[in-house]
């Protein structure tokens, strides 16, 4: 009996034993199960993670994209490429609707870098640019883009056989299979509550989750954010140097642009040339047909040269009814041609009313008539001056500046005023200005250089480069009333000097801050005679510029000095530099009050009509200036 209550016993313990273990190995299973368990979940929540982490990072670069000056091409094309890049999609276009001669086909605005190309191209042999793609007949596409919603399908036959008809279903297949592709999504994208084209993204996956199709919701959002910015921005970049009724580049343009191509030509050592055209009886059109016909014709011209400029010409409207054109790589015998051709097909053009309109035209060469900027656009305009002088509807190339010689007038003149010191000026500044003007290559810089230095010594708050505007200003308003080209250079030469005069007045009167006494008043009324008779009346070679500074002081209705001359017996250079003078003088600060607007001195010019100048004058004036603010 004892062996067999012990074999009992030891089986039971074995039984507690095999209970323990098993009860252990199910714990071991259990914890076993959670730990695999709790292992994919974490997997899971890392791919989650990753990609929203990737979602994330593609969304900050159309955030970057929107807040940086990136044209529209560059923002779609980042666009698409960050989907490839980040999001591991196969392949990704942005296609836009065009219409064209009444037919609408597509055209893909940016695709992703990959060898979707390469492919398309070994399958088909040709590539897909070579194909006018149009709209797929596909109704679920078209509820996409009207409700604005994203669209998934896995068929990539019907999508990108619809885009092509052309491409055969079973080479089709072939290709998706080579490049990877499962399914595609359909993405409408709209700008400004338009639509703007669609996003198609190809994936190598055929189900999409809900989740990833939330993400492409909210990535379509953003792009159509930097879409509206990108175009906005562009539209404002446009503005800024895109002269607006004629879609030409305006002045600012243009001055950027040809001092680049004068850098160009200089390195290359190659010629460019400037025509310079200005519309014919532009003030007969406005006033017979009205302002609006005035506009039409300026928008004809602008039509012309778009028609006949090469790609590499810069066309820009000057202001009013003035235009110039560059030509790159262009000698003066191709500017004569390129300028006749123009001015026949300005000559063809016949508009409503007015009928055949025409242009004067004038042709310098860079590096040919001048190797200075400033002087080779006064010599196109010298010339275009001279066609219309001569007739008008003409073309006439530009003199040599060796030819032209009322800057060498001037520069004598200065360089005999600082000499004989005939203006009280230490003489270290006077050897100064000397030596500026005897330099070798001397340009017209350098002679405003020294006319602004002069002026400085008796007006502190001058600014710099403004005697060049006042020439510039007061030349343009001299054409409106058809000066001869002599006239108008000893116009340019009186602009210098007209002021000088000043140097001779006391510093303490100048400067003054309070109101200038009766004394004070009449002591600056003699700065016109001063500067003619005792600083510019002894200097042979300008002495028919005398009387136009000697009068540039004279009211319109008599009550100006020093001798109180009205109306027409002012001379009508004389005039033109008091209204220019009036103008600057308001722009700059005085001691006894603040600079004037632009604005502001307009409004002054024009309450002054009939009593400082004609009313034709100050209209002229105003027309001019407003055109320099518009631009």
């Amino acid at each position: 009996m004892g062996f067999f209550e012990n074999l009992k016993k030891f089986k039971s313990r074995l039984d507690e034993v095999d209970s323990s273990v098993y009860t252990g190995s199910k714990s071991l299973l259990e914890v076993y199960e959670r730990n695999a368990k709790l292992e994919a979940e974490i997997e899971q929540r890392t791919k989650e993670l990753d990609r929203a982490n990737k979602q994330m990072l593609t969304l900050q670069h159309i955030w970057n994209m929107m807040n940086s000056s990136e044209p529209l091409s560059s923002v779609l094309n980042a666009i698409v490429n960050s989907l490839q890049g980040e999001l591991g999609y196969v392949y990704s276009f942005i296609i836009q609707p065009k219409l064209e001669g009444g037919d609408s086909y597509i055209q893909i605005a940016a695709s992703s870098r990959d060898d979707f190309t390469a492919k398309f191209q070994q399958h088909f042999h040709c590539k897909i640019s070579d194909y006018k793609m149009v709209y797929p007949q596909i109704s679920a596409l078209k509820d996409a883009v009207i409700n604005n919603t994203i669209y998934q399908s896995s068929n990539l036959t019907e999508l990108i056989g619809g885009f092509i008809p052309e491409l055969k279903s079973e080479n089709l297949a072939k290709f998706f299979t080579d490049a990877n592709m499962r399914s595609y999504i359909f993405v409408p994208l709209t700008s400004k509550q338009v639509h703007f084209g669609s996003l198609i993204v190809f994936s190598s996956r055929e189900k999409i989750s809900g989740s990833e199709l939330n993400f492409l919701n909210l990535f379509a959002k953003q792009i159509e954010l930097a879409i509206t910015i990108a175009d906005l921005f562009q539209a404002v970049k446009a503005q800024a140097v895109t002269d607006s009724m004629t879609g030409l580049y305006n002045r600012r343009y243009f001055e950027e642009f040809i001092k680049k191509e004068a850098i160009r030509a200089e390195r290359q050592n190659q010629h460019f040339t400037v025509i310079g055209l200005d519309l014919d009886h532009l003030k007969q059109i406005n006033d017979v047909y009205g302002h609006n016909y005035g506009d039409i014709a300026i928008k004809a011209i602008a039509e012309v040269l778009k028609n006949n400029a090469r790609s590499i010409d810069i066309a820009a409207r000057m202001g009013g009814e003035e235009f110039n054109l560059i030509l790159p790589g262009v000698d003066s015998a191709g500017g004569l041609v390129a300028a006749e051709r123009i001015r026949k097909a300005i000559e063809g053009t016949e508009l409503e009313k007015i009928g055949h309109i025409t242009a004067s035209v004038g042709v310098a060469t860079y590096l040919e008539h001048t190797e200075d900027l400033d002087e080779l656009l006064e010599l196109t305009d010298i010339a275009m001056y001279e066609s219309k002088r001569n007739g008008r509807n003409r073309v006439t190339l530009a003199k040599s500046v060796h030819e032209t010689s009322w800057q060498d007038v001037a520069i004598k003149t200065f360089i005999d005023i600082l000499t004989k010191h005939r203006i009280p000026l230490d003489e270290t500044t006077a050897k100064l200005l000397t030596q500026k003007l005897q330099e070798m290559n001397i340009n017209n810089q350098k002679l405003y250089q020294v006319a602004d230095a002069l002026v400085s010594v008796y007006n502190p708050d001058h600014a710099d480069g403004a005697v060049k505007h006042k020439v510039q200003l007061a030349t343009l308003l001299a054409k409106r009333y058809d000066l001869s080209k002599s006239d108008i250079d000893k116009l340019k030469i009186a602009v210098l000097l007209y002021d000088i005069g000043n140097t001779m007045l006391p510093k303490e009167i100048l400067n003054k801050k309070e109101p200038l006494s009766e004394e004070d008043k009449d002591y600056i009324k003699q700065h016109p005679i001063i500067a003619a008779r005792e600083i510019l009346k002894p200097i042979s070679n300008i002495t028919d510029i005398i009387p136009i500074i000697e009068n540039h002081h004279e009211n319109w209705n008599g009550t100006g000095y020093p001798n109180k001359k009205s109306g027409t017996d002012i001379p009508i250079e004389s005039q033109i530099i008091l209204i220019v003078d009036s103008y600057f003088a308001l722009l700059e600060k005085r001691p006894y009050r603040d600079a004037k607007t632009k604005e502001a001195a307009i409004k002054i010019i024009m309450s002054e009509i009939n009593s400082k100048w004609s009313e034709k004058l100050a209209k002229e004036f105003i027309s001019i200036v407003k055109d320099e603010i518009d631009i």
